[in-house]
């Protein structure tokens, strides 16, 4: 009874320090580390290995101080918000690491992009440096909606990505295919993806890539900081302000702006909030009113009522390679110059 006992008490020592090793991970926005060393503890203790135990313990508090000197450096930054979502910067995650316990759950992840009328320009640059640098070493799916398949370039894929090209009819208006969008993410994920992917993203085309973009990125649902509103007031956030819209936010409340160019998470997750976006515009049609920034306005309206569970730094999407910020230490992806008039079938 009293080795019985004794277990026990040796059992919820090891869970208590679970917990205690949990809380300060989710403070330095790197949960992975935590989710590693409590299973390596785990597996030490059910072994019987004080050894072990104590070597894990040893690494682990050495790694700890390298997370906390890290943090040191990003004190410029939130790295955490107010519901305990992470945001993403460089130098709050541990790359190697994260690669490393991923790897272990052989995940697929889609990604949905659209390239439609001029817009095939991008996709060589868009395609290449994602290559180079999106989810390296993790089996990733493209889904490209084109209304000219024709004239998809040759890009030679990495091991274990594909590319999958669907044509999509052709639309008069850039409004019109940016909102699209989210009917036909919804369709994809309803029809085709429950079994070949576990994560998905929508990325927009004209950009391109150029540091890592990894499974930190991951997470249930996702959305990225917007690059022109990151440091900005809310007060000057460009939600809808009509209360006839359907992503009216009224003055005085939001957290924060995020992109309309990239966002993502679980299959489920994002399944419901293109099922919920699109059916908000379509009520604003039917009432003839479109929102000011169209499917990003409706968006922001869904993140403000269903908090992302992590959100990606402008990192994630920077306005322009050659404009700095003190904030951003490494551009990962970012949007490219183009004039407008020449690109969109609409101005």
């Amino acid at each position: 009874r009293t080795g019985e006992f004794s277990a026990v008490t040796q059992h919820l020592k090891c869970v208590c320090l679970g917990v205690i090793l949990l809380i300060w991970e989710v403070y330095i926005a790197d949960i992975y580390s935590f989710l590693f060393y409590f299973f390596k503890l785990q597996t030490a203790y059910n072994r019987k290995s004080h050894h072990q135990v104590s070597n894990v313990m040893h690494i682990r508090k050495h790694l700890t101080l390298t997370h906390a000197q890290k943090m040191l450096i990003r004190i410029d930054v939130a790295s955490v918000t107010s519901w305990l979502a992470p945001i993403i910067w460089e130098g709050t995650f541990d790359p190697t690491l994260i690669d490393f316990i991923y790897k272990q759950q052989n995940l697929t992840i889609a990604t949905t992009v659209f390239a439609l009328g001029k817009y095939t320009l991008f996709l060589k640059e868009f395609l290449e440096s994602a290559e180079q640098h999106y989810f390296v070493g993790f089996r990733v799916n493209y889904y490209l909606f084109t209304d000219l398949p024709e004239e998809v370039p040759e890009v030679k894929m990495g091991e274990n990505h594909s590319l999958t090209v669907r044509k999509v009819p052709s639309m008069n208006r850039w409004q019109d295919i940016s909102m699209g969008r989210m009917e036909i993410l919804e369709k994809l994920i309803e029809n085709e993806l429950a079994s070949e992917a576990d994560y998905i993203f929508c990325l927009d085309v004209d950009t391109k890539f150029y540091s890592r973009w990894g499974v930190e990125s991951l997470g249930r649902l996702v959305g990225v900081i917007h690059p022109w509103f990151f440091d900005a007031p809310r007060d000057q956030f460009t939600y809808e302000r009509r209360p006839e819209s359907q992503a009216y936010i009224p003055a005085g409340e939001g957290d924060y702006y995020f992109t309309g160019a990239a966002f993502g998470g679980s299959l489920e997750d994002v399944h419901h909030l293109t099922k919920t976006c699109r059916e908000q515009m379509n009520i604003d049609i039917a009432n003839s009113i479109e929102a000011i920034w169209h499917e990003e306005s409706h968006l922001n309206k869904y993140f403000l009522y269903n908090k992302p569970s992590k959100l990606l730094s402008p990192e994630y999407l920077w306005r322009d390679i050659n404009a700095g910020a003190a904030q951003i230490k490494v551009v990962r992806f970012s949007h490219v110059a183009k004039n407008n008039a020449e690109v969109r079938p609409n101005v």
